[in-house]
């Protein structure tokens, strides 16, 4: 009977530790949850802190929306070694702690000192799996930090602003011997390109 006392306990912690607890998300996911948006945040904002000579905190550059939309371009095995990676680096204080008070907590809930102590653990390591580990987590934070508008912007990495080749007569003249009706252009077609950054034109200079 003990022992079966004790399983669930256990069962009821690693439930809690797992799965409960975490902060709503600022908007609906659908390849990670709370506890992956949570970690990544928390991961963003200890690589790249605030005040640090950065355009933006790691925290204010969205990596769980860059994570999303990273992911859903994988496959699936990709995606859940992916995620699973992001679990693993959210769990490690239970094998690997911080120091000070709370040092078995999550890696999203301590401290940034503590979490700051746990990364570089990471990278430290003697084991080469723990390092190489590390390695991957912070190619997929830097990638998602550099790719947030605003740091592009501070890169001077913003696309350069082009004409559509299409003309306002594209939308009423059809070529020469055809009908109107094989015109295939529309409005659209007068800026093509759907952009979620601004764009600075050539006078703004620092391109080849």
């Amino acid at each position: 009977m003990t022992i079966w006392i004790l399983l669930f306990i256990a069962a009821v912690f690693m439930t809690y530790r797992f799965f409960w607890g975490y902060p709503e998300t600022r908007c609906p996911y659908s390849m990670i949850g709370k506890g992956e948006a949570a970690f990544l945040d928390a991961a963003a904002e200890t690589l790249f802190p605030p005040g640090a000579g950065m355009p933006i905190s790691g925290g204010q550059a969205d990596l769980p929306g860059y994570a999303e939309a990273y992911l859903s371009e994988l496959p699936r095995t990709q995606r859940r070694l992916i995620r699973a990676l992001f679990f693993l680096f959210e769990q490690s204080p239970l094998l690997w702690p911080a120091r000070g008070v709370g040092a078995f907590r999550r890696f999203s809930f301590l401290s940034p000192e503590q979490r700051l102590y746990v990364l570089q653990g990471w990278e430290q390591s003697r084991w080469p799996l723990r390092r190489l580990a590390f390695v991957a987590l912070k190619a997929v934070l830097i990638l998602g930090y550099v790719g947030h508008k605003e740091s592009l912007t501070s890169l001077d990495l913003l696309p350069w602003s082009m004409e559509s080749p299409i003309r306002e007569a594209d939308l009423l003249y059809p070529a020469i011997g055809a009908s109107r009706d094989s015109i295939a252009y529309t409005r659209a077609d007068l800026t093509p390109l759907g952009l979620d950054r601004p764009l600075r034109s050539p006078s703004e200079g620092g391109g080849a």
